[in-house]
């Protein structure tokens, strides 16, 4: 899917413009042409710090979210490179915790380009190369690089054995890649397993957990799965953690949804399992309230898109966009529609099915207000409405999100709970909107 990133800098814009003329920026798997690539270029992703590598569907970013907490609170740098961006392409590249900067970005890109002539290589191989390039170029005690689709045919599984791997939540995504069966892409996101390198993943049914077992000891990896190598379990006042080194108490994590107890704790147990950066106890504690992940059940500031809401109103944003991702949103707003006016904005893409989302999420509102997704091939708002309608609930279409949101404010003259969601790139809009930008 093209992710058709603009930059107010005409430097990198024009890169930008370059790019797609280069590749359509569609998604293609495989290894062949980033190898190529990253081989004119001198082979930078044999130079990187120790590497956190982490797959998984639904998580993954919010795990490298407080992989690099924990690693900045310890007082050493880490880079970062993630995907998509929200607002600005910048943000999927930060070197030695700082996002590239435009002089920077337009300048690797340049180079990346240079090299790719003839290659075919896709929009995420070219970001990835030029990621990798940065990377080498700049000093940082460790890397945590997320994986773009999948894992096995992943762009980023060019990279030599990591310090360790990771596999979040699983579930059915990008189905015209990874198709609908879940031990198919369980196999997939274990495909980045490497020897020697500890395999950390979550707790999976038994067939779940036989495929990527199956494929962790061809490569000859071991797996420290939740449940067999280590434990977690919430409360109201935090989380404990166990494997066998000992116990740990940590804090409830600042990021919002009962799952990130279990993403905390997927990170920590990444940490605990490796041997190349070892923190002390009091930045893994850290990891919990340092976190910061954009349009992961986010609420959003005052600002000009939510003032147009009722005063007092809470506006959040979620970039959930398939079922299991709107699992853990519809049980943190099990509450909403007893405590008060509800709604929720949602826009998706043409090639998410958008019928297992509306059935988690539509019934938790007291109204849902379609929108379109910007630049993208999108569900259109008026038939999302119709669906929504059709499983009995309020309903109604909107241009934008900040014409939503005057919806919202008109139907309720006292303050009212809202949810954006259904998509990362409706959640960049959003953020522009409101002028939250990623930093």
């Amino acid at each position: 899917m093209p992710d058709h990133a603009r930059s107010q800098n005409p430097a990198v814009q024009a890169q930008l413009d370059r790019l797609w003329s280069l590749s359509p920026g569609a998604d293609v798997l495989g290894l062949e042409r980033i190898t190529t690539l990253l081989s004119r270029l001198g082979n930078p992703h044999n130079a990187l710090p120790p590497v956190f590598h982490v797959a998984g569907t639904n998580g993954k970013g919010s795990t490298c979210a407080f992989l690099r907490a924990a690693i900045e609170a310890s007082g050493r740098s880490v880079h970062v490179y993630s995907s998509p961006h929200l607002v600005r392409f910048n943000e999927r590249i930060r070197i030695a915790g700082r996002l590239i900067d435009d002089s920077s970005l337009a300048t690797i890109l340049d180079e990346v380009l240079g090299q790719a002539e003839g290659i075919g290589a896709s929009f995420f191989e070219v970001t990835t190369a030029a990621a990798f390039l940065c990377f080498a170029r700049n000093p940082a005690d460790a890397a945590i690089i997320e994986v773009g689709l999948g894992g096995r045919l992943d762009a980023t599984n060019v990279l030599p054995p990591p310090a360790v791997c990771g596999i979040a939540a699983l579930g059915i995504d990008h189905e015209a890649f990874l198709g609908r069966s879940l031990t198919g892409i369980a196999r997939e996101k274990a495909g980045i397993a490497k020897r020697g390198t500890p395999l950390v993943t979550m707790d999976y049914s038994r067939t779940l957990r036989v495929a990527i077992g199956a494929m962790a000891d061809a490569a000859d990896a071991r797996v420290l799965a939740r449940g067999e190598a280590w434990f977690s379990r919430a409360d109201a006042r935090g989380v404990t953690y166990e494997d066998g080194y000992g116990t740990l108490r940590l804090p409830r994590p600042a990021l919002s949804g009962v799952h990130q107890a279990r993403n905390l704790a997927l990170a920590v147990a990444m940490l605990r399992h490796q041997k190349a950066v070892m923190l002390p106890q009091y930045a893994l504690k850290a990891a919990a309230t340092g976190a910061h992940w954009p349009a992961r059940m986010q609420r959003l500031a005052t600002g000009p898109l939510t003032n147009l809401l009722p005063e007092g109103s809470e506006c959040w944003l979620d970039g959930a966009h398939n079922p299991s991702a709107a699992v853990p949103i519809a049980q943190a707003m099990a509450n909403w529609r007893k405590e008060g006016p509800s709604a929720l904005v949602l826009g998706m893409l043409a090639n998410k099915e958008a019928e297992p989302v509306l059935a988690k999420l539509a019934s938790m509102v007291d109204l849902v207000v379609t929108v379109p997704v910007p630049d993208h091939a999108c569900h259109p708002p008026e038939a999302l409405a119709a669906q929504v309608r059709a499983m009995g609930c309020d309903s109604l279409a909107a241009a934008d999100p900040a014409a939503a949101l005057s919806q919202i404010a008109a139907r309720f003259d006292r303050p009212v709970r809202t949810l954006i969601a259904g998509s990362l790139y409706l959640a960049g809009q959003v953020l522009a909107s409101n002028a939250e930008e990623p930093q």
